[in-house]
């Protein structure tokens, strides 16, 4: 087995920073791309499809996902207990996917929604088997953040070659379920091949499933919950409105997803860091470490999900075309969802899951679920993609009060460095600067995009750093560093 370098906290967001940023920039390229070939019918489809996907990779996945980061995040350093870990977690996968393979042909067989799309469902499919032997969540908790980023950009890369090459019609939608598969899911395959040199696959001892059966059962509800309210609103949209209704809310949800990635990629990083330091007893590391987190959601969170609120009609026409105007209702109302999320990430997922208490999680995102249905089944049937969006925020502002209730107590101390006095001044500093260049710059929605976000960050910024906000000093300090380093090298 090879010996697993663990790089710093910094050098790790960097690399997923990077991961994320290519999470930002194919689908500006793949999507304008898609939306006008397959229209909004054929991208409804390939949206119903993979929303279909991955309810199924959730059921089938148990939770294991983020509960294998921490379970091997606690062994790391003991590498047979680390071995017998991860055989324990892949054979209940294993089981577990086949499970879910059973039910998803039965379905395939009686549902008239799914019989109509068996091959596009059929295809998209594999990425349930492949999430499954691609072991991520051991890679993640090892912090091999390089050789993740790495291979996902290939394979993003592979994935969008292809799509210029074999996509050309509305009636390739198929042939980009596949091709959407091979770039979200292809790089799980190196994962397992390159298993046996991260890990022994040899079995040392008894295998001791049921320490995992309650951890992994309440990881499981929480991954179920929140897929269902994730995906509930495209499902239901499909089944009750149409493929029309689902193209116009899923080119909004496309904006938020992307737009979440990035202000919760550094929840990816310091999960394992932060279990390491909860098993180590280090609360000092702890609540610093989740004091940064916070700091780093509000500043970029509040700015990003301001700006695309006001910028939302040219990120349509930008993204998808003037044919998906229906979308940019849908997509306003989605955007204070970004930092609902940013902050549920930092509460749910660095803060109580670290601490075992996820318990608490599953019952806030049970909260927002059932919220999220019902309103669903309210709201969809008059104002459709909207009526979703707005089911989907309400949902996530209940996960997020539920959350602050429960973290009462130390939300306070962990808080306490965060200025928001200031970065509502900076925020409104620069809204105000993007609103100018909405109203008197007369180009096209791209150039008014280009204008707008630097008049709009450049401005936000600069009043965060003459504010001497703590979060902008140090960004602004770290690249100084940055910069003094290659003049020293050169």
């Amino acid at each position: 087995m090879a010996k697993m370098r663990i790089r710093s906290v910094k050098f790790n967001f960097i690399m997923n920073f990077i991961l994320t940023a290519s999470s930002i920039i194919f689908p500006l390229i793949t999507f304008p791309y898609i939306s006008r070939v397959l229209l909004v019918e054929g991208s409804g489809k390939v949206a119903f499809a993979s929303s279909v996907l991955t309810y199924f990779i959730t059921f089938s996945s148990l939770g294991i996902p983020t509960y294998g980061i921490r379970a091997c995040a606690k062994v790391r350093d003991d590498k047979e207990k680390l071995s017998m870990t991860v055989q324990e977690l892949l054979i209940v996968n294993l089981v577990t996917t086949g499970l879910a393979y059973l039910i998803f042909v039965i379905l395939l067989a009686v549902v008239p929604k799914f019989a109509a799309e068996r091959t596009l469902l059929l295809v998209t499919s594999t990425g349930m088997l492949l999430n499954t032997v691609g072991v991520n969540w051991l890679y993640s908790a090892l912090e091999q953040y390089a050789y993740i980023t790495t291979r996902s950009i290939i394979f993003k890369f592979i994935g969008l070659i292809l799509m210029f090459a074999f996509v050309k019609s509305p009636k390739d939608y198929i042939i980009y379920g596949g091709i959407y598969i091979i770039g979200s899911y292809g790089s799980l395959l190196l994962n397992f091949l390159r298993l046996g040199k991260v890990v022994s696959l040899k079995k040392t001892g008894k295998y001791d499933f049921k320490r995992h059966i309650r951890p992994v059962a309440v990881f499981f509800g929480m991954s179920a919950a929140s897929s269902i309210y994730l995906n509930l609103d495209t499902v239901m949209l499909g089944f009750m409105k149409g493929d029309v209704e689902v193209g116009y809310y899923n080119a909004g949800v496309k904006v938020k997803t992307v737009l979440v990635s990035l202000v919760t990629s550094l929840g990816t990083v310091l999960l394992p860091r932060l279990s390491y330091y909860v098993q180590n007893e280090d609360k000092e590391a702890f609540y610093r470490t989740i004091g940064k987190a916070f700091q780093f959601v509000f500043v970029l969170a509040l700015s990003v999900t301001v700006y695309f609120a006001i910028f939302a009609e040219e990120s349509i026409l930008i993204l998808a075309g003037k044919e998906f105007g229906g979308s940019v209702l849908p997509m306003i109302i989605l955007m204070p969802t970004v930092l609902c999320i940013g902050l549920t990430n930092v509460m749910g997922i660095q803060m109580l899951t670290p601490m075992g208490k996820e318990y608490l999680v599953l019952k806030s995102i049970v909260y927002g679920a059932i919220v999220d249905f019902f309103l669903n089944l309210l709201i969809i049937p008059r104002f459709g993609a909207s009526g979703a969006a707005l089911s989907t925020t309400i949902a996530e502002a209940v996960v997020l009060v539920v959350q602050c209730v429960y973290l009462r107590g130390i939300l306070g101390k962990v808080l306490q460095n965060v200025k928001f006095g200031r970065i509502l001044f900076s925020i409104g500093c620069g809204t105000v600067a993007a609103c100018v260049v909405k109203l008197y710059v007369d180009l096209s929605p791209f150039f008014v995009m280009v204008v707008s976000v630097m008049a709009f960050y450049l401005i936000y910024g600069g009043a965060l750093v003459l504010l001497k906000e703590p979060f902008a000093l140090s960004m602004l300090e770290m690249g100084k560093n940055i910069l003094h380093r290659r003049r020293g090298e050169q």
